[in-house]
């Protein structure tokens, strides 16, 4: 069973759909204590990032999350959700995240056109688990502002003015900054491959 945190926003609607399309059983939850039940989680993003932190936290769900993480059950962020994992965002300097790698997120240069939206291709690293058998250089759709810069356990690259992390692996943590749920079969296999964990 996965469980999607919701915090009332982010690509809900689609990634349910994602789910279902694979005939991944899954539940939307909004509440702690239903978190805390979770044996695989994802917590789908789109927006602010300030909005999100303070959404999660009026529902009391940070620490509820923070623990399933710490737990080691799988866990997977897409878009804020990856963005979430870290300390903090240049789109919200008052806002944390959770702080689970050190580092914070940067908005691309003024010299970027932003959003980055559309599609780009992956580097992708041979070890990866999310990411397996997607062939080399995938392409999957992308709507952001803001990167997570080329980190440690980046599981995937992508350049759009510069080289930043698409996706993070980490024991049981995964993340992607582009949207499985808009990148259709590609997409639907880095999901796959997240729920046959």
């Amino acid at each position: 069973m996965i469980t999607i945190v919701d915090y009332g926003a982010g690509n809900l609607r689609s990634v349910m759909n994602t789910l279902e399309e694979i005939g991944a059983e899954f539940e939307l939850v909004g509440d702690a204590a239903s978190v805390s039940r979770a044996r695989k989680l994802i917590l789908p993003g789109v927006g602010h990032f300030g909005q999100m932190m303070r959404e999660l936290d009026a529902l009391q769900l940070r620490a509820a999350i923070i623990e399933r993480i710490r737990s080691g059950i799988p866990f997977l962020g897409i878009c804020l959700g990856l963005q979430a994992l870290f300390t903090d965002s240049e789109e919200a300097p008052e806002a944390e995240g959770f702080g689970i790698f050190s580092g914070t997120v940067r908005r691309f240069p003024v010299t970027a056109r932003v959003p980055h939206m559309g599609w780009n291709s992956l580097d992708v690293k041979p070890q990866s688990r999310l990411l397996r058998d997607l062939g080399r250089d995938p392409y999957l759709y992308f709507a952001h502002s803001y990167y997570v810069p080329l980190h440690d356990y980046a599981a995937a690259s992508c350049t759009y003015t510069l080289p930043y992390t698409a996706a993070i692996e980490h024991g049981n943590i995964f993340g992607v900054q582009f949207h499985p749920e808009k990148s259709g079969p590609l997409g639907l296999k880095a999901v796959r491959n997240f729920v046959e964990l």
